[in-house]
C-alpha cells in the first residue's frame, strides 16, 4: 500500500509521504491557506498560487512534500549546495543532489533533494526519521561535539552528486562535497571527499561516528 497521497490542482499536484512526515510544521507555519491540518483534505493546492506552494514545499525538510507543476513552470530545482543540517536532539537535515544506497554502493534506496535521516538509533522508518527521538529523549547538540573542527570561515559551499551509503548494522557515510550546518544553517565545517556520520546515537563524537555501534547492539540493516 502507497503511503503517497497526491492533492490535485490546474496549476500544480502536490505529493505527500506520510511515512516520512515528522511534523516540522513548515508547511502549515508558512502557507496555512493550503496546509491546514484542521481541514480535509488537509492540502488543498487551489487555495494559493503554484509559485507560493513550490516556495513553501522547498522548505520541507523532510522531502514528505513535494510538488508536480501543470502551468509550464519547472519543478522542483536541484539545490545548488550540498548541506547537512544537525537538529538539536534530533536527526540530520539533508539537502542536495542526493543518492541514497545500500552498503554494497550498489542499490539505490532513491534519489532526492530533501530527506530528514535518524541518528538516534530507535526510529521504525530507518534510514528516515521518524520522530522517535523524542520518545527516546535523544540527546544531542545541534553544533560539533569537538569545537576544535569548526572552521570559522567558509567561502562558498558546494553542490555535486552527493551519494549517502547506509552500512548494515553500522553509520552513514558521505561521499561528495558538503558543508555541515548548525541548528541556525550556519556553517561550521567544510567536507571535499566523504564523512562517517552516527546513527547509532551512542557516539561519544557527534554528529561523526566513534565506533561506538560494535558493541551498543546496534542494528539496521
Amino acid at each position: 500500500m502507497s503511503h503517497v497521497k497526491t492533492y490535485e490542482s490546474e496549476a500544480i499536484d502536490v505529493q505527500y509521504d506520510l511515512k516520512r512526515c515528522i511534523h516540522a510544521a513548515e508547511c502549515v507555519n508558512r502557507l496555512r491557506a493550503v496546509f491546514d491540518t484542521q481541514q480535509r483534505p488537509w492540502v488543498q493546492p487551489a487555495n494559493a498560487p503554484a509559485d507560493s506552494i513550490a516556495e513553501t514545499i522547498h522548505h520541507c525538510p523532510s522531502g514528505a512534500l513535494h510538488y508536480s507543476r501543470k502551468d509550464g513552470q519547472a519543478d522542483e530545482p536541484t539545490p545548488e549546495a550540498n548541506t547537512i543540517r544537525l537538529k538539536a536532539n534530533g536527526p540530520l537535515y539533508v539537502r542536495g543532489q542526493v543518492t541514497l544506497l545500500r552498503g554494497d554502493e550498489t542499490t539505490v534506496i532513491m534519489e532526492e533533494t530533501r530527506v530528514a535521516l535518524c541518528r538516534c538509533g530507535a526510529s521504525k522508518n530507518k534510514p528516515f526519521c521518524d520522530n522517535s527521538h523524542k520518545d527516546i529523549h535523544f540527546e544531542a547538540s545541534a553544533t560539533l561535539t569537538d569545537a576544535s573542527q569548526i572552521e570559522p570561515e567558509i567561502a562558498a559551499i558546494p553542490g555535486g552528486a552527493l551519494q549517502i551509503i547506509f552500512h548494515t548494522n553500522g553509520p552513514i557515510q558521505v561521499k561528495g562535497q558538503f558543508a555541515i550546518l548548525n541548528g541556525a544553517a550556519e556553517p561550521l565545517k567544510q567536507v571535499t571527499e566523504e564523512e562517517w556520520f552516527c546513527r547509532c546515537g551512542g557516539s561519544q563524537n557527534k554528529p561523526f561516528c566513534d565506533g561506538t555501534h560494535n558493541h551498543n547492539g546496534f542494528s539496521a540493516e
